[in-house]
């Protein structure tokens, strides 16, 4: 039932004119915003002052805008379908950003995007696939049996591959196959799982999983992240590539391809504050493994 709700949604977001859409987008994120638990944006707010040395009324003015941009951004999702008919018109790579993946990819040992969840990056890959790059989006599976079909169906219909989260052996062999995996390394995840050094002058705890991929087959490993233009439309930008170092210490290695991929994205994060999503308890792990270290909490 949710499916079908879903699809009638999205044929009225399609049927909309695209001003009306994204004023309605923008209503939604400005509702929502009101009921966030206080707790929380306290939180992103205090994560803000500390990472980017701002006042607390631009920390606030900062977590709400990061808030606020899923109403837009959720409406796009919704007229994919529209979209997808003019998506290279909206969406652009930036710079050198489409011949550093095609010499990439020409090393025929597939390549590896590190991305955030900042600006819309459900549209990054669908862009990117439109552009004729072979990409592979890797998707959290979804509680609800009906959204998780919706969400996909919708990714697959802007031109990539999906996969999920746990099928690790479909994602090595989609790599083996030349293709490009879309990875997103921005939450926190458990310490066990993670691998910890500063990010934001703190201690962080960063996935493993972009430099593991690429040091397994010497695939270029590329930070790149979507931005969003006053104009509606959007930028992709990928920075030069590293290259993971495949030495007897595995663990070193990956670490420092990740401390690499860390600086590019902070330095993005600086650069468009309001489009990273401070509402994630993003050092939640840190906080537990040291709970003296209650900042934001309280």
């Amino acid at each position: 039932m949710m499916y079908y709700l879903a699809r009638l949604v999205s044929w009225i977001a399609c049927n909309l004119p695209e001003g009306m859409a994204e004023a309605i987008g923008n209503f939604l994120g400005g509702l929502t915003w009101c009921v966030v638990p206080g707790w929380r944006k306290k939180m992103a707010k205090d994560n803000i002052m500390m990472c980017l040395g701002v006042d607390e009324k631009e920390a606030e003015s900062i977590a709400k805008a990061s808030w606020v941009r899923f109403g837009p951004m959720l409406m796009e999702v919704l007229r994919f379908p529209k979209m997808v008919k003019n998506l290279t018109e909206r969406v652009e790579i930036v710079g050198d950003g489409a011949k550093l993946l095609h010499d990439g990819l020409a090393l025929g040992k597939g390549a590896i995007i590190a991305t955030a969840h900042s600006g819309n990056w459900e549209l990054m890959g669908g862009a990117l696939s439109a552009m004729g790059f072979p990409i592979v989006g890797v998707a959290q599976k979804q509680k609800e049996a009906d959204f998780d079909r919706f969400i996909n169906e919708y990714r697959r219909m802007v031109g990539m591959h999906i996969t999920y989260k746990g099928d690790v052996r479909e994602m090595y062999d989609m790599l083996k196959k030349g293709w490009i995996i879309g990875l997103l390394m921005d939450q926190d995840i458990s310490i066990r799982d993670g691998i910890v050094f500063d990010w934001f002058g703190r201690p962080t705890n960063f996935v493993q999983g972009p430099g593991a991929f690429a040091r397994y087959r010497g695939a270029p490993l590329f930070p790149g992240y979507i931005h969003r233009l006053p104009n509606g439309n959007h930028q992709i930008i990928i920075y030069p590539p590293i290259f993971v170092q495949k030495t007897n210490d595995k663990h070193k290695d990956i670490r420092e391809a990740m401390e690499k991929v860390s600086v590019v994205l902070e330095k993005h994060i600086r650069q468009y504050p309001e489009e990273w999503f401070w509402m994630h308890d993003r050092w939640k792990s840190m906080r537990n493994r040291n709970p003296e270290d209650r900042r934001g909490m309280e």
